[in-house]
């Protein structure tokens, strides 16, 4: 894996290595777009994660439910968008989790924005 040219704190630049590495992961999560596979990965999350070929690492992440493990494992945001919609969660969930806040909390900096 090549490394980035920029580092940004507490960001997983989503490039073309991880892109290659995160495939499986992000296909098993873009087939959450029908609601017969969000259906069988809830009837049975190991073999679901077996279908798609998914890795040890990206099997713990999804696992864990936190994104930044999903992120570490190639996970690329919009579909795992697509995963976290399974458990009801949106976007500011997952702003949550990335920044270590509570739901509350990031809505709270969200809207603090619209003040500048």
């Amino acid at each position: 894996m090549t490394e980035p040219q920029h580092k940004i704190y507490g960001t997983t630049p989503f490039d073309g290595d991880v892109a290659r590495r995160g495939y499986a992961l992000n296909r098993m999560c873009y087939s959450f777009n029908e609601e017969a596979n969000r259906k069988a990965f809830l009837a049975d999350e190991e073999a679901y994660m077996e279908k798609y070929g998914l890795n040890d690492q990206q099997k713990a992440a999804i696992r864990s439910r936190q994104v930044l493990e999903l992120l570490d494992a190639g996970g690329n945001a919009y579909y795992l968008a697509k995963f976290a919609g399974i458990f009801g969660l949106d976007m500011q969930d997952i702003g949550a989790q990335q920044t270590g806040m509570t739901k509350e909390e990031f809505k709270a900096r969200l809207v603090s924005y619209n003040d500048l």
